[in-house]
């Protein structure tokens, strides 16, 4: 199924269910009036929202039309939001670019950090203007939502908790990410609140192209209406879903309605023909080729459009499509 909030005035919105299609929706009302009701019940309400969305598929209960400009993110304020970076082409080329080695543990050990989850971006939000110097940048990644996750939890037995699956631009700072990084306590300024896409839906709707714990879909990014990538989400993702959650649950348990990113996805592309998913990583290959970089970073009047499709064309999630203010 495909839950989406709407604006409603309220900071959480109203949950739906939408159609497949991404047309109609219908309000999940009395079973779950936010999305967070909805995560803290799941065993018991995921049936039901099933149910309606069966239904509304049938066009046998009310429902309405569904558009993506009224949705906010899926999940619009979350107990916690943990980014990793899965795909370790992404970090070996921006470090080579930087002139710094690349520890052997990355491949292994994966990279993680503690994001702002008080407030997500809706998918049609404008990304607020930077300053002149900030480095503005977006990251098209791929992010699950769980279930509770208990402490120490494995790999094989995370994969049951992932209970959504959505699109995720990581806005970044690149020049102030610059300045906190040596500080070494990790990033704060350089990373201001995420978009989500307008829709997440049960691993169930990905049919073959979830294998568990990847997505292996093109992931199809425009910066003002020109293809600047589209990456496979499922190729060279070092850590899959399952590994990113039980490495987040480590030493803590994670509360049901947690949001782990994969990362920029990044692909192996040596004659530089799928692109890029974010601005940083297409910056370092040209500095590795040509020792500086051309592509300028994002400012007012761009637009940033992330999306994801079936192979008929359709749209999975929706669209995270945003202007900079």
């Amino acid at each position: 199924m495909k839950l989406a909030s709407l604006r409603n005035g309220e900071p959480d919105g109203q949950l739906v269910v939408v159609s497949r299609d991404l047309t109609r929706c219908s309000l999940a009302d009395p079973i779950a009036h936010t999305m967070q009701q909805a995560l803290d019940h799941w065993a018991a309400l995921a049936p039901r929202l099933q149910s309606l969305a069966d239904q509304l598929e049938a066009g046998s209960i009310p429902d309405r039309r569904f558009h993506e400009r009224d949705a906010l993110a899926p999940l619009p304020r979350a107990y916690q939001f943990l980014d990793g970076s899965a795909y370790v082409n992404h970090v070996e080329l921006v470090r080579q670019a930087r002139g710094v080695a690349m520890p052997e543990r990355f491949w292994t050990d994966p990279l993680m950090y503690q994001g702002c989850s008080d407030h997500f971006l809706a998918p049609r939000d404008p990304i607020p203007k930077p300053q002149p110097d900030d480095g503005l940048d977006f990251e098209a990644e791929l992010a699950v939502i769980t279930g509770p996750v208990a402490t120490g939890t494995k790999p094989a037995e995370a994969a049951s908790a992932i209970k959504l699956v959505m699109l995720l631009n990581d806005i970044s700072l690149r020049h102030v990410i610059a300045a906190e990084l040596p500080k070494g306590f990790g990033f704060l300024h350089g990373k201001p609140a995420s978009a989500c896409s307008p829709v997440a839906v049960t691993p169930d709707e990905l049919g073959a192209a979830w294998d568990g714990g990847r997505l292996h879909r093109p992931m199809l990014v425009t910066v003002n209406n020109h293809l600047f990538g589209q990456p496979d989400a499922g190729t060279d993702m070092i850590f899959d879903f399952p590994h990113l959650i039980a490495h987040a649950a480590t030493t803590r348990p994670l509360t049901a309605g947690t949001i782990i990113g994969s990362g920029t996805i990044s692909n192996r592309d040596p004659a530089g023909t799928i692109g890029y998913a974010c601005l940083a990583e297409r910056r370092a290959v040209e500095t590795i080729r040509s020792h500086a970089a051309h592509t300028p970073f994002l400012t007012t009047g761009d637009v940033v459009r992330i999306e994801m499709r079936l192979p008929t064309g359709q749209s999975i999630f929706g669209a995270i499509e945003q202007p900079v203010a």
